[in-house]
């Protein structure tokens, strides 16, 4: 790996993850695959390898079927994204932990750039044991965990599910409604556990050492410091003038006052769990934190 820095995005989920990606597949001195979100560690741990292999076969015959109409820069584009896709299935299909054959795939076409990484938010959810492995991959592993407040990070999640599992991937006021319900009774752990960000950083802590894990606040990669602290923590160069698009923002919708009430209730130990790790939560946080 000599002088290499390999980075993990271990989450939230719908805490910026894809748009940090993005930013930092578009910096010079970063080296990204194109699947974002690779679920090697978590699919490992859960003997899920098949289910990954096929999730990643039909998404690279989607895009060769695109492939073929295509021309000029979608095309090479295009190709890149199957290429990858065909290079990451034999590294899963080897049916077994591989550290030489993941650490090749982040590598290939690699270049003079010194960072790597693997954006993957359910990496957050593995147990102590296999973080601390991760941790001990590469002689310069850092993580990177990024928290939105609970109750937007919430209600961020529940609409993407709603969308999911609608026919047209449109989010029925009602069905999210439904599944927001669900999820403050206790019945839809999936979305539960993701925003548990405070047995996430109790893992964290006991995994990775402070100087190679990075906290952060969602609201700082938008409007604060949060970019240039990042980069200076991964040794690579600030970014100058960073857009402040979302990527996947999901479709717009107002919690009802009824069930954002429930939430807070639901999320106070949330907000209380980050406060004494971080020992400040932003501004934008305020409004819904409630006593535990």
């Amino acid at each position: 790996m000599g002088d290499t820095t390999l980075m993990f995005c271990v989450g939230a989920t719908k805490s910026g993850t894809s748009w940090l990606y993005e930013a930092l597949a578009a910096h010079p001195e970063c080296h990204f695959r194109t699947v974002k979100e690779l679920h090697y560690f978590d699919a490992l741990e859960k003997g899920k390898l098949d289910a990954q292999i096929a999730e990643i076969g039909r998404w690279r015959d989607r895009l060769a079927e695109r492939l073929a109409g295509a021309s000029g820069d979608k095309r090479a584009n295009l190709t890149r994204r199957v290429q990858d896709r065909d290079d990451w299935l034999r590294v899963l299909r080897l049916g077994h932990l591989d550290h030489a054959a993941y650490l090749g795939y982040l590598q290939q076409g690699q270049g003079q750039a010194p960072l790597i990484g693997d954006v993957t938010p359910a990496y957050a959810l593995l147990p102590v044991e296999r973080l601390r492995a991760m941790a001990g991959l590469t002689a310069d592993v850092r993580f990177v965990y990024l928290m939105r407040d609970p109750v937007a990070r919430l209600w961020s999640h529940v609409r993407m599910m709603a969308a999911r599992r609608g026919d047209d991937g449109t989010v029925d006021p009602d069905r999210a409604r439904n599944i927001l319900n669900r999820t403050l009774m206790g019945r839809e752990t999936e979305i539960e556990v993701r925003g548990d960000y405070g047995a996430a950083l109790a893992r964290l802590d006991a995994a990775v050492p402070r100087s190679r894990l990075l906290l952060m606040y969602y609201e700082d990669l938008f409007g604060g410091d949060g970019m240039a602290r990042l980069c200076d923590f991964l040794g690579i160069a600030r970014m100058a003038g960073e857009q402040a698009r979302r990527v996947h923002a999901g479709a717009a919708l107002d919690m009802p006052q009824p069930l954002r009430d429930k939430a807070q209730a639901w999320l106070a130990p949330q907000y209380a769990a980050v406060a004494q790790r971080m020992g400040r939560l932003p501004e934008a946080w305020q409004a819904n934190k409630v006593e535990v």
